[in-house]
């Protein structure tokens, strides 16, 4: 009649395991996408910011181009261009200039930056006049790939502890590079080469590594909040559903009017005593009564007044049963008592006892003030003393004749089964 835990509890540990695995699935995906739109912004910001700088060099290399190169003043150390011819000119005022090409001024603007810690240019191509700008592993790639129609290349290269950024995009042949590259065959429009930027993003990737920690605190936090409410919910779930199985349970085997145990409850009781009172050998008694003369009172007095002396007799029952006892209503005006550990004498003993009591309380009050009565049977199951263990039905049927033979004797008293 009652459920095993196990089976109670698995439909409800199933739906828990499926509701948190949804939540989970949510909010994985939730700051997944928070990370990945993260990182997105951030790659974004970087090239952004590397597109940037390689335009405002192809700015500076483009005016230096159309004038065909700077002349600066020759201070002493500073050296001349050897890849030039003729690089250096003596003015009227005796001063010496020497020419920067863009190549050249592309180089020193990139010491210049890494000196500072900003960033680095290095222009490069397949075919340099310059043995210094012979391209490094990512450029060569790059290279290879501008001439297959890619516009920029992207990486990252760890140098000494430090991690890079890397961009490069290509340089195309305009008429001012003629000047300079016209033996080496190139042609108008052509990719003569790319340039290289490249700067520290240590203090990045720290602050992503910050955002990554912080970001699955947050994702920790947040599922065992959403969790622990969950939880709580089909907790409390768990138990209105197993209160109001409880209800229904109760209802199932309880008489609605008196609230004692039902039949189907008592036939179920009295098979689990009659088994373990054969296990131990200890006897069972079963005590069968029903009120006297009840169709009279219900005619005479309404169904109204027949309640009411069902429910007094009940509780009057109830008042002499032991904790140990089962008391329930049997149908109509009938009662049945299973007495666990109990005699025949006993049996009638207590069966006797309920008779006063009944006698004496169960009363309707009008003017003639009309006492109840019960008539009783007692029966009893006595393991190696009586026959083998009987049917629970005809453990009943004892009783009920034991007590049809008490009213064939005048009522309001007990009988016993032989």
């Amino acid at each position: 009649m009652t459920l095993q835990k196990s089976e109670y509890t698995s439909p409800w540990k199933r739906f828990a395991v499926n509701i948190s695995m949804v939540i989970l699935l949510f909010i994985s995906s939730l700051f997944t996408g928070i990370y990945l739109n993260h990182q997105k912004t951030i790659e974004k910001e970087l090239q952004s910011r590397a597109q940037s700088l390689f335009n405002s060099l192809v700015i500076a290399r483009k005016w230096n181009a159309l004038h065909g190169g700077v002349y600066v003043e020759k201070t002493p150390g500073m050296q001349s261009n050897p890849y030039l011819e003729n690089p250096d000119i003596t003015a009227s005022n005796g001063k010496t200039y020497t020419k920067k090409n863009p190549a050249l001024m592309t180089r020193e603007i990139s010491e210049i930056a890494d000196r500072e810690g900003a960033f680095q240019f290095r222009i490069t191509s397949l075919k340099p006049l310059n043995p210094n700008n012979i391209p490094d592993p990512f450029e060569l790639q790059a290279l290879l790939s501008f001439a297959q129609g890619k516009t920029e290349a992207i990486g990252k290269d760890t140098i000494d502890g430090n991690t890079y950024y890397r961009y490069m995009a290509p340089l195309f042949v305009e008429k001012p590079c003629l000047a300079c590259h016209a033996g080496q065959g190139y042609q108008l429009g052509e990719v003569r080469g790319g340039i290289s930027v490249r700067f520290n993003i240590n203090d990045m990737m720290r602050a992503q590594m910050l955002h990554r920690l912080l970001l699955g605190l947050l994702f920790t936090v947040t599922l065992i909040s959403f969790l622990g409410i969950v939880y709580r919910l089909v907790g409390g779930l768990k138990k209105k559903l197993a209160a109001a199985e409880e209800r229904i349970r109760e209802m199932a085997i309880t008489d609605d009017l008196t609230k004692l145990k039902n039949r189907r409850f008592l036939h179920e009781r009295l098979k689990e005593e009659l088994e373990r009172a054969t296990r131990y050998r200890h006897p069972l008694a079963c005590i069968f009564f029903d009120a006297d003369h009840f169709k009279r009172v219900n005619d005479s007095y309404g169904h109204e007044a027949g309640d009411a002396v069902l429910k007094t007799i009940s509780a009057t029952a109830q008042e002499q049963c032991r904790q140990t006892d089962t008391l329930g209503r049997y149908g109509g005006e009938e009662f049945l008592m299973l007495l666990p550990e109990t005699d025949l004498e006993q049996g009638r003993a207590l069966a006797e006892r309920l008779r006063q009591a009944i006698e004496a309380q169960v009363s309707i009050a009008d003017q003639h003030h009309i006492r109840i009565t019960a008539t009783f049977g007692v029966a009893c199951y006595s393991p190696g003393t009586t026959a083998d263990q009987p049917d629970f039905s005809d453990f009943i049927k004892q009783a009920d004749t034991a007590m049809l033979e008490a009213k064939k004797a005048g009522r309001n008293r007990v009988g016993v089964a032989p």
